[in-house]
């Protein structure tokens, strides 16, 4: 798949734009903070719903203006399909070819990006709440019901932090509630939980042989998903809620004192190894950032494998992040076959035929200019 088209209107820096992309390599080339890394977000919101760069979605809404715009029209395999997102201060109304869609998790999903940008050198030494966003957002593109089942969990994980934090304080006593809401909570977190593990051995799949070809065959990379409590990606699912609900029965006491969830989701980790040794605690900066560039480049061809259509691409600023031998095994990788986007300061000291080949665009001050 690929973006032919993209309309802005009052987001972010730009007030109006409109400008045709080629099915190759797109080079956005401008200085800071002139809304190069604008462009590559609005891509990215347009795919996702949401941005990488901040949770409030009144920053993308251009200064006193009442709503931002995005609109694009996407290549895919059975043809060409237009999107729209409209974001307000109210909220987001998303249309996929022409027609509204009622959730954002039944829109999400249509264009499929991979977004690789300096933050993500972070995704292993990073916190591991980085990390759990990482894979709900991925596994978010490529399965509805996973975006469905996080949003109930977020709810329900609300509802009962704030009844804990209710029996905390005293002001309520009825356990009996507590008891309805973990079921709830407990079947939510579980389906989580079981997704997440097969999209890590996914994951682990596709970005070992990748590893083992930046590190010249020195390296082994493999992937494991922690959860917070006891089971593995083979433990069936009636023993999984059984393991869950016995460890909730022992620690609900702490987490009425508490007033706060202690186990679930949003409590596990994700843990890169490099020949067998974690590599955020062990690993040089070299091998973190091999490491991170793995599992971004793996994916391409996750998604792939999932859809049977390549996602588009968006590196923002982070191929001066890399050295010579790592920016060549990137750009070898999607040469002729995927749509990317590049965003940069100056492509001069990257010797590289796929940059020389390059669709180029200026941007300067919120105008965004075609080159070659």
């Amino acid at each position: 798949m690929y973006i032919e088209e993209l309309e802005l209107k009052d987001y972010r820096n730009y007030h109006d734009l409109t400008v045709t992309f080629e099915n190759n390599v797109n080079v956005i080339l401008g200085e800071n903070a002139q809304g190069k890394t604008n462009v590559m977000e609005s891509i990215f919101v347009l795919a996702m719903a949401k941005s990488h760069r901040t949770s409030n979605d009144k920053d993308l809404i251009r200064w006193d203006t009442d709503y931002a715009k995005i609109k694009g029209r996407l290549q895919k395999i059975n043809g060409s399909v237009p999107l729209e997102l409209i974001i307000s201060k109210k909220g987001k109304k998303a249309k996929f070819n022409h027609i509204e869609q009622q959730k954002l998790s039944r829109y999400v999903g249509n264009m499929n990006v991979v977004m690789f940008a300096p933050e993500d050198l972070h995704l292993v030494k990073g916190s591991p709440q980085v990390r759990r966003r990482f894979i709900d957002m991925e596994i978010g593109q490529v399965s509805p019901v996973y975006l469905y089942d996080m949003s109930q969990f977020q709810k329900i994980l609300q509802q009962r932090n704030n009844y804990l934090k209710q029996l905390q304080i005293k002001k309520q006593s009825d356990i009996t509630f507590l008891q309805v809401l973990t079921e709830q909570y407990i079947e939510v977190a579980v389906r989580v939980i079981k997704k997440r593990f097969e999209f890590i051995q996914m994951l682990e799949k596709w970005a070992k042989p990748i590893h083992s070809g930046i590190s010249r065959g020195l390296e082994t990379l493999s992937i494991q998903y922690k959860p917070s409590i006891e089971v593995s990606e083979d433990t069936d699912w009636s023993k999984m809620v059984t393991v869950f609900a016995e460890k909730v029965d022992t620690l609900m006491q702490r987490e009425i004192d508490r007033g706060v969830s202690l186990i679930g989701p949003h409590r596990d980790e994700i843990v890169f190894y490099v020949n067998g040794r974690d590599v955020q605690t062990f690993g040089s900066q070299g091998q973190q950032r091999t490491t991170a560039l793995s599992v971004k480049l793996a994916e391409i061809d996750l998604i792939y494998s999932e859809i049977n259509e390549y996602p588009i691409l968006l590196l923002d600023d982070v191929l001066s992040e890399l050295d010579d031998y790592r920016q060549s095994h990137l750009l070898n990788t999607i040469k002729g076959k995927i749509q990317t986007f590049v965003t940069t300061t100056t492509i001069d000291g990257i010797d590289h035929q796929t940059l020389r080949e390059a669709t180029t665009f200026n941007v300067r001050s919120g105008v965004m200019e075609r080159v070659k």
